[in-house]
């Protein structure tokens, strides 16, 4: 038997599991931050769900992820200070984050976080590692279609030039 056989989550992680894990909690801190800050811009009540499940999803992906690092010996990174809530009609409109603004932020974030788990998956050497994160990827396109669809209702998604035919004899 060899170190790498047996129990998963009895075998080292590899440099990149390690920097990958960690750096997808340091972010996910500072996105839990944000989204914290978004949640006071926001005045449709459909997006402030959503953007309060983003919290919640990310916030379990830490603590996953963080039970991880420290079963294995790793720092944490630092966490941000929890942002206060402020109502909304304080905030000046020009200073106000707009929105579509806050939803496209969002989707481009978890579209980040597919690729980080994508990649992390397919540099794992821990299959329990890798199935943790495939597990957190198919919350991001549950989560990222969710956005998806109430950008198109409420009319915040700004398509790409759409390609038409120019033989319409067919």
């Amino acid at each position: 038997m060899g170190i790498l056989s047996g129990n998963p989550t009895d075998e080292p992680m590899h440099y990149g599991e390690v920097f990958g894990t960690w750096s997808f909690v340091s972010t996910s801190k500072a996105l839990v931050s944000g989204y914290q800050t978004f949640l006071n811009h926001v005045g449709d009540k459909d997006l402030h769900k959503l953007v309060q499940q983003s919290i919640e999803q990310c916030q379990e992906e830490m603590k996953a992820i963080e039970k991880l690092l420290k079963e294995n010996g790793i720092g944490l990174p630092p966490t941000p200070p929890e942002r206060p809530e402020a109502c909304l009609d304080d905030i000046p409109v020009g200073a106000r984050v707009q929105d579509p603004e806050v939803a496209a932020s969002v989707s481009r974030d978890i579209a980040a976080g597919l690729v980080a788990c994508s990649q992390l998956i397919g540099q794992c050497v821990r299959e329990d590692i890798a199935a943790m994160f495939s597990q957190f990827h198919m919350e991001k396109v549950a989560l990222g279609g969710k956005f998806l669809k109430l950008s198109k209702e409420k009319g915040w998604l700004i398509p790409p030039p759409l390609h038409k035919s120019k033989n319409t004899d067919c």
